[in-house]
């Protein structure tokens, strides 16, 4: 699209101010106000989704509505590029690449209102700008609940992959993330020497059987095809070596690619926790955190992300990208409404593959653009 490239500096300018002033979920007042600015330009009204974030609407056509979906916040990460839009918030950055998702869908926004303006849409576009997708459950909840999918009928994000190069599109139907749950279980026992355990309600040996135990049933309660992974990223027990401690905890995610085992997934968890600690004795307090389902792309609107891609960036930029176990509270957008995911090549050809949440990741500016031009035309070609 002619028009997102003559407002391509203006939209790079846009992502590295977002970038050096990030602001964790929940507390993105001035990314709010940022985008709400660039909105005021082109004459879009907004509605805000409560202390951070908003949606808008483009075009007032009687055909359908379709929306678009950015995320506005940055992670508790500290930036370690040499960039001089680094972030200048210390302990803070857009280690996600929602700065570029952001950027994007202002471009989009921005070029739909003025192609609007010289000749009306035939449909109504929706842009929410959602807070706190860093955070489980997610933001859209509450983004949802002011308003921002009414009548929507197809709804299309695009994800940042430093693993893509700039220019490149990946696609894929059905599950392209995971659901992702939070797991921390606290244990209570009497404790008491390392030479008498039997004396005890021996804690430690229990925390091992859970943390080698649960994820080995779950494999066995659990439908294989539902791609489930237990991983543990905290243990805390004890602090000598000839002392059975009294308390204990442990912490992970549990992740998986299929809505019917992530629904039955806590009751399943909470039940097999009580049978493998009961034979030590030990109590349990079980904190289970759902977090997002899996992102489930529609065929139907990953086409329409495909030709979007096609038409804006070439046959040649579309590539099948692979499952992520990643949670990404997009997926509750289209738990009802037929939507779908792209992932936005960000890697300069050539250069390094960086990863996201890590502070050293660096985006080709290019994508910003790339990522405009996909929303726009995918709006417009959902809309018939």
């Amino acid at each position: 699209m002619a028009a997102v490239d003559a407002v391509a500096g203006k939209l790079v300018t846009l992502r590295r101010d977002l970038h050096a002033h990030p602001e964790l979920a929940w507390e993105e007042h001035r990314t709010t106000e940022v985008v709400a600015a660039c909105l005021d330009e082109v004459g879009v009204g907004y509605e805000r989704i409560g202390e951070s974030g908003l949606f808008a609407e483009v075009g007032e056509g009687d055909g359908p509505v379709i929306g678009l979906r950015a995320d506005l916040d940055a992670l508790p990460v500290i930036d370690t590029t040499v960039d001089s839009w680094r972030s200048a918030v210390d302990g803070v950055a857009h280690a996600c690449g929602h700065d570029v998702h952001t950027a994007a869908l202002v471009g989009a926004g921005q070029v739909l209102a003025e192609a609007d303006a010289a000749e009306p849409l035939p449909m109504r576009v929706r842009l929410i700008f959602q807070p706190a997708e860093e955070v489980m459950p997610g933001g859209a909840h509450e983004a949802i609940a002011a308003g921002a999918m009414k009548d929507v009928s197809q709804i299309f994000a695009v994800h940042c992959d430093p693993s893509l190069d700039v220019g490149m599109v990946g696609l894929r139907e059905g599950a392209i993330t995971g659901a992702a749950d939070a797991l921390s279980v606290r244990l209570f026992g009497r404790g008491g020497h390392t030479s008498r355990p039997h004396l005890t309600e021996d804690l430690t040996y229990a925390i091992g059987t859970l943390v080698t135990q649960l994820p080995s049933a779950l494999s066995r309660r659990l439908d294989p095809r539902a791609g489930a992974s237990m991983v543990w990223g905290l243990i805390q027990a004890g602090e000598a070596h000839n002392v059975i401690p009294s308390t204990g905890r442990i912490a992970g995610t549990l992740r998986m690619l299929d809505v019917a085992a992530w629904h039955e997934s806590e009751r399943l968890v909470r039940e097999l926790i009580s049978d493998l600690v009961a034979p030590y004795g030990v109590t349990t307090e079980v904190s289970y955190v759902r977090g997002v389902p899996p992102v489930i792309n529609e065929p139907n609107a990953t086409a329409i992300l495909g030709a979007a891609a096609a038409t804006a960036l070439g046959a040649d930029a579309i590539t099948t990208t692979s499952q992520s176990l990643g949670g990404e509270d997009f997926a509750w957008y289209i738990e009802s409404t037929p939507g779908a995911m792209a992932r936005l090549g960000t890697r300069t050809p050539g250069g390094p593959t960086y990863d996201l949440h890590q502070g050293n990741l660096r985006i080709d500016d290019r994508a910003v653009v790339m990522g405009a031009k996909v929303l726009a035309v995918a709006a417009l070609l959902a809309a018939g």
